[in-house]
């Protein structure tokens, strides 16, 4: 009698082996794949971009290691070549509006079975003005061998125009851990938000910490020299040059000559919160800077309208709204890359992940340099995907790559 052995390849998707008692492992062990065509169709939702045609349309099949590659064109993209299984599918390119704005426009769609042939997805490709302020380095997975006071997130000028820094937020989104449950947010809100655990923001009155072309500032955790016996000999950072750093009122921890953070928002509320200190995950969080509009008003602590629980959990935590149109820059950094699968923003905002590998390893991730402008001063890459856009596993530095630091820093 023959034995028939049912190996599941991945979830939702089985192959019939008959007569054999070899273990497959990926579906192109078998004898016979199935290869299967698929439709991507694109829509932009950025009302001034109309035309998507010529951007970038990537399969990943991260399981069997599977890319291909396409373009939009005529609003939709035909890969006819994909064999069975759970795919990672991003659209993603740069395009000009009518007032040639440039927008770093990503679409994405994580986890997606491909199982039957001829099969049609719609996305709807949305995007970020390409912005002047760009994370250019984080450090966030501490150091042997369990210190994680030494992180760090450096904030650069990737334009041609002085920024003023005053009152530029800066937020990690939740959940903080990247994972496959994720909230579940009020269905009247549609993709208009993204959601923040804490938020801080540059204190100032409007001009006064102006940040030129070429320049960038440091944010600390704590803002000392960690390499300190007192702290951390194993750390491989001093941050006591910081120009900021979220001072948490701990004596343990005493207030640093680094200019101090504003705290603007925690589980509903403007106080910092019971506990004494202010960390980021240590296996990867997803950051934000965002600039609330000239005349604008975002007060998630007074406007209930701009806070809201997970309404698919029982806790009671606020979080803040900050809507996607405010974002600046966004980085998602996880475990390691197979966490692509369980992103926690929305590809318009990151299409990509970037991650270190290990917690307490003493490296960074730092954004790649595209070109050195005239004045030596580099011009990094941003094309709203971190996984593309970053370095990995770097020892951190503040201004690696030649970096200016501003005439106002308190360290100067």
């Amino acid at each position: 009698m023959s034995i028939v052995k049912v190996y599941i390849i991945l979830a939702g998707l089985s192959l019939l082996v008959f007569g054999s008692c070899k273990k497959i492992n990926t579906a192109l062990e078998v004898d016979a794949v199935q290869y299967y065509r698929i439709q991507v169709n694109a829509r932009s939702t950025v009302p001034s971009i109309e035309d998507l045609d010529g951007l970038a349309v990537k399969f990943t099949n991260f399981k069997e290691g599977i890319v291909r590659e396409g373009k939009i064109e005529n609003g939709q993209a035909v890969m006819d070549s994909l064999p069975p299984g759970l795919y990672s599918i991003n659209i993603a390119g740069l395009k000009k509006d009518k007032l040639d704005d440039s927008y770093y426009l990503n679409a994405g769609a994580v986890n997606y079975a491909i199982v039957t042939n001829d099969q049609t997805l719609d996305l709807q490709v949305g995007g970020l003005k390409q912005s002047p302020l760009i994370f250019s380095q984080i450090y966030y997975c501490g150091s042997a061998p369990f210190y994680f006071r030494d992180q760090f997130y450096e904030i650069y000028n990737n334009s041609e125009e002085i920024v003023y820094l005053d009152g530029l937020h800066f937020a990690t989104l939740t959940p903080t851990i990247a994972t496959t449950v994720l909230p579940v947010w009020p269905v009247e809100d549609g993709n208009k938000y993204v959601y923040a655990d804490r938020v801080w923001k540059i204190p100032g009155k409007g001009k006064d910490f102006p940040l030129l072309p070429g320049e960038s500032i440091d944010i600390a955790q704590f803002a000392a020299n960690h390499k300190l016996a007192q702290y951390n000999r194993a750390s491989p950072i001093d941050c006591s040059t910081a120009e900021f750093e979220f001072n948490m009122d701990n004596p343990n921890f005493p207030n640093q000559p680094a200019l101090d953070m504003q705290h603007v928002f925690y589980n509903g509320n403007a106080s910092k919160g019971s506990v004494p200190q202010y960390l980021t995950s240590v296996f990867g969080a997803a950051y934000v800077i965002f600039r609330v509009p000239e005349g604008g008003n975002w007060d998630p602590v007074n406007d209930n309208n701009l806070k809201t629980r997970n309404l698919g959990a029982t806790g009671t935590q606020l979080f803040a709204k900050i809507p996607r149109t405010y974002l600046w820059d966004a980085v998602e950094a996880g475990h390691n890359a197979n966490m692509i699968t369980a992103k926690r923003v929305p590809a318009e905002v990151d299409a990509g992940m970037t991650y270190v590998g290990a917690t307490y390893i003493g490296q960074a991730v730092a954004r790649k340099v595209r070109e050195q402008k005239n004045n030596g001063a580099p011009f990094f890459m941003d094309t709203n995907n971190s996984t593309d856009d970053f370095e990995r596993n770097v020892i951190p530095q503040f201004r690696r790559n030649g970096e200016k630091k501003p005439s106002w820093s308190p360290s100067k």
